[in-house]
């Protein structure tokens, strides 16, 4: 459910344009790609055919879910546009994908990704915090590669930084397999 009580349609998945290093991160992408499809959500994703964008899209593809895209003109050149899917929107900068992106998903999952993953990760987050959106955020710990960011998301609370509840309205999940029951039990925020 999301803040207004409405059932998740949509999901939105920020991940990294590269595989990554390990074989996991790979799999767990195909493997939420799958479910999300399975589960009869939409995929919204940054467009891109390259890396772990392009293999959960390919995975909800497969699976026979619809997949928007969304990718700036100006990436054009450097993350190669997807072309099969569902639909692919061109917007004019990263702050229109990001924002048309937010828009779409009625829920956020993150899976390993680079610096572009990390800040929209924190934007909607914040965004959640600030009361802007009460929809859920699932950050999925692939073979702990976030472990450190939870570690300094902790260490934020303990300093006085950042709010206890504010953390706690993340769901951290470690397989794609988990994913699906965390959006369906997840209480809005709002």
């Amino acid at each position: 459910m999301t803040a207004g009580g409405e059932a998740i349609r949509a999901v939105t998945v920020f991940c990294g344009a590269a595989p990554g290093g390990g074989a996991g991160y790979t799999r767990a992408a195909d493997q939420l790609g799958r479910a999300v499809a399975e589960a009869g959500l939409d995929l919204v994703y940054g467009g891109a055919a390259v890396g772990l964008m392009g293999t959960v899209a390919d995975a909800a593809l497969r699976a026979g879910g619809t997949v928007t895209g969304v990718l700036p003109r100006s990436m054009l050149r450097h993350e190669i546009a997807h072309p099969g899917l569902t639909e692919l929107r061109l917007v004019p900068d990263m702050h229109a994908r990001k924002a048309l992106m937010a828009e779409l998903g009625d829920a956020f999952i993150t899976l390993p990704g680079g610096l572009g993953t990390a800040e929209e990760f924190f934007e909607v987050l914040t965004w959640s915090q600030l009361g802007l959106h009460g929809k859920p955020c699932v950050l999925l710990d692939t073979d702990g590669y976030y472990h450190p960011l939870i570690a300094f998301l902790d260490h934020a609370v303990r300093e006085g930084f950042v709010a206890p509840g504010d953390v706690a309205r993340l769901l951290v999940c470690r397989r794609p397999d988990e994913v699906i029951a965390a959006l369906h039990a997840a209480v809005p925020h709002g």
